[in-house]
């Protein structure tokens, strides 16, 4: 009889789960990724918001490092969601175009690998507790895409029953593959931040003697923007506003739960944001917004990185860097593998985070196909017109100086073609699934999020409408 010889990978990952070693027992750093919705790149304090009170990510940015350069893939909920967990482009898994609804078939492909299952193939604890908006079906939700704990809501929050311009089912709030609350109301949408964060850190001190890797895909600031009266009222009743000092907050409660816990030195943390700014926040200095043109406040996202002891403190960063190279940064620093029998898009970044001498891999950027930055070099594709901007002079993209370099406009348009012909030609499919149905079509006994959490008289601030009502 002839024995089957197992690989080293797969006997690590055998013994891993059995004998689970803490971070700092591997030399691999824990992961704690934090995921915003529709913040601003000017949102933030370390990046220049002065309306905002941003304490804890004061902190972080003094304790670690800005990114002034780095951009997601994609330019909406879905695709961006869909390029950071598989370090590809949102169109090369065919993500891209428009987010998922409940209750659709479609969805990331089981097929493909996230960085959780890279992760996990490591040894690592994983747990996505937030926002998923990557398909709701069973075979498309995060426990079977690598992550072993889910909490959180499946898609967006507007996605709810207030939402006037179609008819949602019960938007439900979900434990492993579970609904055990739904969010009907004014207080269960302001306890999203709380819920999301009491998951986090819950996580982080039961598997703190592990290598673990979080993913925290928050809800705010996403329309509609309602939050708890104490929030509101410190925020002079300003819901967005207090909605972003809200995940501050939030944050600052993950920071101060690795530091208690003594692990802080063997934890990477990552905060960004998934697009640009939907209404009532800022893109400042930036041109944009969430939608329309590709200008540099659309891609561009407030990024920062705190690794104590590993990113030097106060550090920025002014090199390119993008969410699609999350992944192989992550396989590089925790001793993962990027597939090789696929097309992964991103590269490694691990040296900016470290080096304070270190360059960006990428010659090029690209806004999906709407765009391409080739060092300070941009151009924009509005309808079949291209602008051209210096970003070395003119952040604000205010003047276009197409006419003044045709060459630069040819040559930068090429290459813009040519990406979408590779991206293209050579396109995966999404996941589908028969016989898709929502979660739930009915609340039934359900509890709301807020009787849930003991807090159903719980006084809110903001609108509970994303659109008008309708009128009868």
């Amino acid at each position: 009889m002839k024995h089957k010889i197992v690989s080293p990978t797969v006997l690590f990952a055998l013994s891993a789960i059995f004998f689970p070693l803490a971070a700092a027992e591997t030399g691999k750093p824990n992961v704690v990724f934090i995921f915003i919705d529709d913040m601003g790149y000017g949102d933030i304090g370390p990046f220049g918001s002065t309306k905002n009170k941003t304490p804890n990510l004061d902190r972080m940015a003094a304790e670690g490092m800005k990114l002034t350069d780095f951009y997601v893939s994609a330019t909406a909920c879905t695709p961006s969601r869909a390029a950071l967990m598989t370090g590809c482009y949102a169109d090369r898994i065919s993500m891209d175009g428009r987010v998922c609804f409940p209750g659709e078939a479609r969805g990331l492909n089981p097929e493909e690998t996230t960085i959780a299952e890279m992760l996990k193939a490591q040894g690592y604890a994983t747990g996505c507790f937030g926002k998923w908006h990557l398909g709701d079906m069973p075979q498309l939700m995060p426990l079977n895409h690598g992550f072993d704990e889910y909490e959180g809501i499946p898609y967006s929050n507007d996605m709810w029953v207030h939402l006037q311009k179609r008819d949602f089912p019960p938007l439900p709030w979900m434990k492993q593959d579970k609904a055990v609350a739904h969010i009907p109301d004014a207080p269960s949408q302001a306890l999203l931040i709380d819920a999301i964060t009491n998951a986090t850190v819950d996580f982080i001190k039961r598997k703190k003697d592990e290598a673990f890797f979080v993913y925290m895909p928050h809800a705010a600031v996403h329309l509609p923007r309602l939050v708890k009266k104490e929030e509101g009222d410190r925020a002079d009743g300003d819901a967005t506003r207090a909605q972003v000092e809200a995940v501050d907050a939030s944050v600052g409660r993950v920071l101060e739960t690795l530091r208690e816990l003594g692990i802080a030195e063997n934890t990477l943390v990552f905060f960004t944001s998934d697009n640009g700014p939907a209404a009532g926040l800022s893109p400042a200095p930036l041109r944009g917004g969430k939608g329309g043109p590709r200008y540099e406040g659309n891609m561009r996202m407030p990024t920062l990185a705190w690794w104590p002891g590993k990113i030097p403190a106060g550090s920025v960063c002014s090199e390119i860097g993008r969410s699609i190279d999350i992944f192989p940064t992550l396989a590089k620093l925790c001793g993962g593998e990027v597939p090789t029998d696929r097309i992964i898009d991103g590269k490694d970044i691990s040296s900016l985070l470290t080096n304070p001498d270190a360059k960006s891999p990428h010659s090029e950027l690209y806004y999906e196909y709407e765009g391409i930055r080739q060092g300070n070099w941009k151009l924009v594709k509005i309808r079949k017109a291209s602008r051209l901007f210096d970003l070395a002079t003119d952040i604000g993209e205010q003047t276009d100086i197409a006419a003044k370099h045709p060459e630069k406009v040819a040559e930068l348009e090429k290459l813009l073609v040519e990406h979408k012909a590779k991206v293209t030609s050579a396109r995966r499919p999404a996941g589908a699934v028969a016989n898709a149905k929502p979660i739930l079509t009915e609340p039934g006994d359900l509890p709301s999020l807020a009787e849930y959490m003991g807090e159903a008289n719980l006084k809110t601030v903001g609108t509970i409408y994303k659109t008008p009502p309708k009128k009868k």
